[in-house]
């Protein structure tokens, strides 16, 4: 099979070359990427390598200090503090990634609909973006839990639906400058249909927009999640996450048990600045001012 059709079939990465050089010249941007693999590397293989049970408790070994035996600690049920680590870091690394893409996905349908149409269509449209931005997410996600009691795919659900925004802005604008060139006009010249117009042209010439807002919405939704979760109207026990952990460690830190706040918290933190960073560094590789 020659390369030509490996590539056709999907068998052979059609990630442009120059755009790799790009993004590998930002350090900061390679290490965010690294960060990013080890967590979902120990999150996911690591349970496999470091078997716990993190659902039924055991009050023999409370609160336990590092060890040889419980690297991290117990907490205040016998958890394992490194499983415990794994398995909220799964939960939060799913709803952040699901809870990411599916707003990427409603916002860029969304914002290319509202800027291809235009005219009053794009004005109610981003009326409605512009009254849902006033709002904060946070408190959106507060009512909500408050009302409800959400599992996984609740959260993923309701957090897509309250992260669109941002992204379908983005889209929207691009949109408006997309739909005035000369391909999509020949299009439409030749009887090409409007839906036609925004899945072959529009949104594939979009895609550096879009790989970034998705980039930095599984940061924000990894942010909510934590937020929510430390607030305790996150998912509920025995599933945990790493903000359902900074909460349960807060009131334990006061007594010196630093190991079960630390690294549940420094975990969120490098995880969010990992995605920023990634998503900075796809930024500056599609800036075509870059490419020289």
């Amino acid at each position: 099979m020659s390369v030509q059709s490996a590539r056709r079939w999907g068998l052979v990465a059609q990630f442009p070359a120059p755009l790799k050089a790009r993004f590998a010249r930002n350090k900061l941007a390679v290490a965010g990427l690294v960060v990013v693999a080890l967590f979902f590397l120990f999150c996911f293989l690591g349970p496999v390598l470091y078997s716990t049970d993190q659902v039924h408790t055991d009050l023999t070994q409370v609160n336990l200090h590092p060890s040889g035996s419980h690297w991290l600690g117990t907490d205040a049920v016998g958890h394992d503090e490194v499983g415990r680590l794994m398995y909220g870091g799964k939960v939060s690394l799913l709803v952040g990634l699901a809870a990411g893409v599916l707003a990427t996905v409603i916002g860029t349908l969304w914002g290319a609909v509202a800027g291809y149409a235009g005219g009053w269509i794009d004005a109610v449209m981003m009326r409605v973006v512009d009254a849902g931005i006033a709002i904060p997410a946070l408190f959106i996600l507060l009512v909500v839990s408050a009302i409800t009691t959400p599992g996984v795919t609740g959260l993923i659900v309701i957090l897509g639906l309250v992260s669109w925004l941002v992204p379908s802005r983005l889209v929207r604008a691009e949109t408006l400058t997309l739909k005035s060139r000369d391909y999509v006009l020949t299009l439409r010249a030749i009887g090409g249909s409007h839906s036609r117009a925004i899945t072959r042209h529009i949104l594939p010439n979009s895609v550096s927009t879009i790989v970034v807002a998705a980039t930095f919405q599984v940061a924000d939704a990894i942010l909510l999640v934590a937020y929510v979760s430390y607030l305790g109207l996150g998912v509920q026990p025995p599933s945990t996450d790493w903000g359902g952990m900074l909460s349960a460690g807060l009131t334990a830190a006061y007594s010196g048990r630093w190991w079960l706040i630390v690294p549940p918290g420094l975990a969120i933190i490098l995880v969010v600045c990992a995605f920023n960073a990634v998503g900075d560094g796809l930024r500056d590789a599609f800036d075509v001012k870059g490419r020289g």
